[in-house]
C-alpha cells in the first residue's frame, strides 16, 4: 500500500512538473507573438514618424535656438505630414522635420485646426514611407495600442499598451470639445504629441494629443476618423469650416414644471445670454432669454452640442431652433455663416 502511494505521489508531480512546463512554453509562445507584433509595427512605422522641431527666429551666442519640439507621421508620399495643433500653434516658418533616415526638410504649414487640434504640413521629399489610416469606429476596449513619436527630443520612441475607453471628450485650447476621443495606457510624455497611436497592423487609429498629469496610466488621442475628416478639409481648404449664428450662451437645468408641461426627457437646456449685432441671430427672431432645446430635431444639453450641429453642412442652409420662452415653445428659422477666425 505504502508502495502504490508512492509511486502515485510521484507520478503526480511528473504530471504537474510537465503541466508546468507545457503552461510556460504557452506563456512563451503567447509572449513571442505579443513581442513580434509589437516590432513588425516599430519597423513599419518607424520610417513614418516625424520629429518635428519649431525653430525660434533670434540668435543666441550665434546659434538658433530652439522654440520647442514634437511629434508627427507621414501621410502620403507627397509629403504630407500630420500633428498636433499645439505642436506647431502660431509657427509658419522655421519648422524642421527631421527623419529615420537621417534626412532633415523645411516644412510649410498647410492647415491647422486648434478646435480638433490637427495641423497638417508638408515637405519636399522622395522616397517617403507613409502610414495609412484605420477605421475607429471600428475600435474595441482592450485591443493593442501602440504610441510612437519623440518624448522628451528622444526620437523614435515606443510605448505599448491597450484602448483603456472609446468615446471619451477632450477640450481643446480654443474651447472647442473634441469629440470620440481615444483613451489608451500606452504611456505618452511631453514630446509624443502629434505621433500615431497604431493598431497591432501599424495603422493609424488616432493621433496622440494630450496626458492628464496628475494620473498615472491616462491619456488621449484624437480618434483617426476624426483626423482624417479634418485632414481632408485642411488639405482641400487650408482650414475646417464650420457654421456661426452669433449668440453667447449658459448651460441651465430646467426645471420639473418645464419637463412635464414640455414633455422633455432631458433636464438641460441653453439660454441664451446675448446676441452679437448683425449675426444670424441677431437678423432672426432670437431673443435673449430664449432656452434653446432642440435644434434641427436634435436635443440641446449644452453648448458643445450647438457647436457639433453646426458643421459644415450647415453653412448658408436653414436651421431650425426649437426655444421655450414665455412658457411657450417658439420655433425660429435661420442661416448660419461660415465661422472666421474673427467671430
Amino acid at each position: 500500500m505504502n508502495l502504490l502511494l508512492l509511486i502515485n505521489s510521484r507520478l503526480d508531480k511528473a504530471i504537474d512538473s510537465k503541466r508546468i512546463k507545457n503552461d510556460h512554453s504557452r506563456d512563451e509562445a503567447l509572449l513571442d507573438n505579443y513581442s513580434r507584433t509589437i516590432t513588425q509595427v516599430a519597423r513599419k512605422a518607424s520610417p513614418a514618424i516625424a520629429h518635428i522641431e519649431i525653430r525660434s527666429s533670434g540668435r543666441q551666442n550665434q546659434r538658433r535656438s530652439t522654440g520647442g519640439t514634437g511629434s508627427g507621421f507621414i501621410i502620403s508620399s507627397d509629403g504630407y505630414i500630420v500633428t498636433n495643433s499645439h505642436v506647431i500653434q502660431k509657427a509658419e516658418k522655421n519648422i524642421q522635420i527631421n527623419l529615420e533616415d537621417g534626412r532633415t526638410f523645411n516644412a510649410a504649414v498647410i492647415g491647422n485646426d486648434p478646435s480638433t487640434d490637427v495641423a497638417v504640413l508638408q515637405i519636399q521629399a522622395e522616397g517617403l514611407q507613409y502610414l495609412k489610416f484605420a477605421d475607429s469606429s471600428q475600435l474595441q476596449v482592450g485591443q493593442v495600442a501602440i504610441a510612437m513619436g519623440n518624448p522628451f527630443g528622444f526620437q523614435y520612441s515606443l510605448t505599448a499598451g491597450v484602448v483603456s475607453a472609446l468615446g471619451r471628450s477632450l477640450r481643446a485650447t480654443n474651447g472647442m470639445l473634441i469629440d470620440d476621443v481615444v483613451q489608451t495606457d500606452a504611456a505618452l510624455n511631453p514630446g509624443n504629441s502629434g505621433g500615431p497611436l497604431l493598431n497591432s497592423h501599424g495603422s493609424v487609429i488616432g493621433v496622440n494629443t494630450a496626458v492628464i498629469s496628475m494620473a498615472q496610466g491616462i491619456c488621449f488621442a484624437v480618434a483617426s476618423n476624426t483626423v482624417q475628416q479634418t485632414v481632408g478639409d485642411l488639405m482641400l481648404h487650408g482650414k475646417v469650416k464650420r457654421g456661426y449664428i452669433g449668440i453667447a450662451g449658459q448651460n441651465i437645468q430646467l426645471s420639473k414644471r418645464h419637463l412635464e408641461r414640455y414633455k422633455l426627457l432631458e433636464p438641460k437646456a441653453v439660454r441664451i445670454h446675448s446676441i452679437e449685432a448683425y449675426s444670424p441671430a441677431d437678423r432672426s427672431l432670437l431673443q435673449a432669454g430664449d432656452l434653446i432645446f432642440r435644434c434641427n430635431n436634435q436635443a440641446i444639453h449644452t453648448i458643445d452640442d450647438i457647436h457639433r450641429i453646426l458643421n459644415a453642412s450647415t453653412i448658408n442652409t436653414i436651421v431650425k431652433i426649437e426655444v421655450i420662452r414665455a412658457n411657450k415653445i417658439e420655433t425660429v428659422y435661420l442661416t448660419p455663416i461660415e465661422r472666421t477666425p474673427n467671430i
